[in-house]
């Protein structure tokens, strides 16, 4: 299998592995963890999954280091993250410990698709929890069922570093305040298809939302929160209805120690005329720089790079961040797990 990938050439995509790793939630308790190598699960038709959105995901990812050791980036942000998914749709939560075994084990049952190193892909790992519980009525289910799948993938985005516009559209939503913005469930991204896909169309990576309530300030974009740079200052969006991005949260804590400012506050939409910089960040990006965006009700645009180039402080913390990950660097914050 190894000689038939071609590493440096992977989109982000899906691939089959040999494994994946499954726990039931029967009888007010979870089960053992149990290895499948089959790709597919058995649900009820009236599952509360398929009916009510009872599901959450995570998304995180294992690198290969140049010492040929695999290291899994903020594992335990990703458990406490999908528990408070769960918190949030009335689901079982999966316990910390349990998500971090499940998610060790699969990624060691699947090691020969983990890439290597310097090829610029990384082993994806997808938990998922789902309501199994077959109901009628809108209630939470009695059944739970959490799972892990890996798959290598390339950069989310072609391009991979380099900047990209994005657009604002008023016309759309992708979460209420105080709805499940703040939650990793499916919803959300289903909310954010319409509005990705015209923008897309138009020729923009992405949607950069504003506020559900007032249009007034920035909130995220479809797929990655939002950040930028000025007076040697990172600033991101504070939200009622923005996903808590691990990456965003590494990030600032760079950005604090590299000696810039942090500020973590609402940003009016007139600030966007003053930002030196501008970017979008999460896990299957990392982050990707903006080169403009275009306010589309309002036929303003404003350009955040020189010659098609990253801004330097974007550069410098995708690469700080990116040496962490693959191990080409110090990790003093105990951010990896390393295999």
């Amino acid at each position: 299998m190894e000689n038939t990938i071609n590493w440096s050439e992977l989109s982000f995509g899906y691939m089959k592995t040999d494994y994946n790793v499954r726990c039931y939630y029967r009888n007010g308790k979870w089960g053992e963890l149990e290895v499948s190598s089959s790709e597919i699960i058995n649900i009820h038709m009236s599952a509360t999954c398929l009916h009510y959105g009872q599901e959450a995901f995570e998304g995180l990812k294992a690198f290969r280091g140049k010492d040929g050791k695999i290291r899994i980036f903020r594992l335990d942000e990703n458990a406490k993250r999908m528990q408070s998914s769960a918190q949030g749709i009335k689901m079982a939560e999966f316990p910390i410990e349990k998500f971090e075994e499940a998610v060790l084990k699969a990624v060691k049952l699947n090691e020969r698709f983990v890439p290597p190193y310097g090829s610029g892909a990384s082993l994806y790992i997808r938990p998922l929890l789902i309501g199994l519980g077959a109901l009628i009525g809108v209630k939470p289910a009695d059944e739970y069922m959490f799972l892990v799948f890996v798959t290598p993938v390339g950069p989310y985005f072609k391009t991979g570093f380099k900047p990209a516009p994005v657009c604002i559209m008023r016309d759309y939503d992708r979460a209420a305040p105080h709805g499940t913005g703040t939650y990793k469930v499916g919803g959300n991204y289903a909310a954010s298809l319409a509005a990705g896909q015209k923008a897309q169309e138009k020729g923009y990576a992405a949607v950069l939302y504003l506020d559900p309530k007032e249009k007034k300030y920035l909130d995220e974009c479809g797929p990655a929160n939002f950040f930028a740079i000025r007076d040697n200052t990172y600033i991101t969006p504070a939200s009622t209805s923005i996903l808590p991005s691990i990456t965003n949260k590494s990030l600032i804590q760079l950005a604090g120690d590299s000696g810039l400012k942090v500020e973590r506050r609402p940003v009016p939409v007139e600030e966007l005329s003053t930002f030196e910089e501008a970017a979008e960040c999460g896990t299957a990006a990392v982050i990707t720089p903006i080169s403009r965006i275009d306010d589309l009700d309002e036929g303003k645009s404003y350009i955040y790079t020189k010659d098609g180039k990253p801004g330097v402080t974007c550069e410098k913390l995708y690469n700080e961040l990116l040496a962490i990950q693959t191990g080409d660097a110090p990790d003093p914050y105990g951010w990896t797990t390393v295999l």
